[in-house]
C-alpha cells in the first residue's frame, strides 16, 4: 500500500514560511505544531525569503505578487509563441501570393 502524498496551497505554504520568519518560531517547532516534515517548511521558508527579496521562483509562487509576475510572464510567453506563429503564417501566405501572381 502506498502513501499518497500531501499536497499543500501557496497560502498554506506562506502562512507555515510565516510563523518562522515573522512571529520566531523555529523550523522544529513550526513543523511539529503543523504536522510537516522540518525539511518541507526549511524550503518553504527559503523560498518566502527569496521572493521578499525580488526574486521570482520556479516553483509556484508563494506570495501574491511573484504570482501575478509568474501568471504575467506565462501570457508574455504565449503571446510570443502565437505571434511566432502569425508571422511564419503570413510569409507562408505572402509567399503563395507571390507565386500565384508569376
Amino acid at each position: 500500500m502506498t502513501k499518497q502524498r500531501r499536497t499543500f496551497t501557496p497560502e498554506f505554504k506562506r502562512e507555515a514560511a510565516c510563523l518562522v520568519l515573522d512571529q520566531g518560531y523555529s523550523h522544529i517547532d513550526a513543523a511539529r505544531s503543523l504536522g510537516l516534515v522540518e525539511s518541507a517548511l526549511r524550503r518553504w521558508v527559503n523560498q518566502l525569503q527569496q521572493e521578499r527579496g525580488g526574486i521570482t521562483p520556479t516553483s509556484k509562487a508563494l506570495t501574491p505578487e511573484q504570482q501575478k509576475i509568474q501568471e504575467l510572464e506565462a501570457r508574455i510567453n504565449r503571446l510570443e509563441r502565437e505571434k511566432s506563429i502569425l508571422k511564419k503564417a503570413t510569409a507562408l501566405l505572402m509567399a503563395e501570393e507571390h507565386e500565384r501572381s508569376r
